[in-house]
């Protein structure tokens, strides 16, 4: 069906409005983290592909790494595993990895190729233990609670943190144009797999590849001022006094510390974005407004 004419102009205007943006990031890498409520509706999901396959077309390459948490609670569930949480972070020992690994490495990565497919775009799934791709080692998590005399190294099972990023792999695959999608499993060197956030894992392979951009997507509408304002165009040392004032706390802290790292590391900006709204990624990046809070460096 023909457009009317007010409904065509306003498409050649948006069109023409996000020209400038993509010629200033043509050839740059922007790393996305996708997980929470975006994942959890199918015209979101379509949408979120449809914008990965949008910014690979016009020059951009992004770079997906995925979460997967509420999925990995339900099977776990369903298999009558207890989960345990410790500061947020999932105990994971031999049994519970076995079901990380299938759930996120299996389950949740083909589904979000599958759909970047569908949609016109050539994807390929990853795990961290692909290549050697994520270089691992043991999270140590340490109590330090007002009920604990004296500090105390809790053992959380196969939890990691980042050690290397084996970029190499990546950018073959940008260079083919294929979007990578990779699950936030990283391996040891003596070939232990580690569970690790994927914030993280975003946060690192995006200063491993001096990435233009890091997004998080999220179930917020972003970083809120203390009277509930959303707040952007952040330089690091203001978001740094919003933690050291209180403002920002609890579980928005570490996705904070995430995208403060990027930018301290060589990113040019972080992204903390709604990822309940529609085509949000495109509208971060080629729109004056925004969808969230933008950080950059000093």
């Amino acid at each position: 069906m023909a457009l009317d004419r007010d409904t065509a102009m306003q498409v050649a205007s948006v069109l023409s409005k996000g020209l400038p943006y993509i010629q200033r990031f043509t050839g740059k890498t922007v790393v996305v983290k996708y997980g929470g409520n975006a994942m959890e509706n199918d015209d979101l999901k379509s949408s979120f592909a449809r914008d990965m396959v949008l910014m690979k077309t016009v020059g951009i390459n992004p770079i997906v790494v995925h979460g997967g948490g509420p999925q990995i609670g339900d099977l776990l569930e369903r298999l009558n595993i207890n989960a345990r949480f410790v500061n947020g972070m999932r105990v994971t020992d031999s049994e519970t990895m076995d079901v990380v690994e299938m759930v996120l490495g299996g389950q949740v990565n083909k589904q979000i190729v599958s759909l970047i497919n569908q949609h016109g775009g050539t994807a390929i799934g990853l795990t961290g233990k692909d290549a050697n791709l994520i270089r691992a080692r043991k999270l140590e998590v340490v109590d330090r609670s007002p009920e604990v005399t004296r500090t105390e190294i809790i053992d959380i099972g196969h939890v990691g943190e980042v050690e290397s990023v084996n970029t190499e792999v990546i950018n073959l695959l940008t260079r083919s144009n294929v979007i990578p999608v990779i699950a936030p499993i990283g391996v040891g060197r003596d070939g232990t797999s580690y569970n690790i956030n994927a914030d993280l894992v975003a946060g690192k392979v995006a200063e491993a590849l001096d990435a233009e951009k890091l997004i998080l997507l999220t179930n917020v509408s972003g970083l809120k001022s203390k009277e509930g304002k959303v707040l952007t165009g952040l330089k690091a040392k203001q978001v740094n006094d919003l933690i050291e004032d209180g403002t920002i706390h609890g579980g928005m802290l570490p996705k904070i510390r995430c995208a403060l790292s990027a930018v301290e590391n060589g990113v040019a900006t972080s992204h903390i974005i709604d990822g309940r709204v529609a085509h949000a990624t495109l509208l971060e990046i080629f729109t004056d407004e925004g969808v969230g809070t933008l950080i950059s460096r000093n």
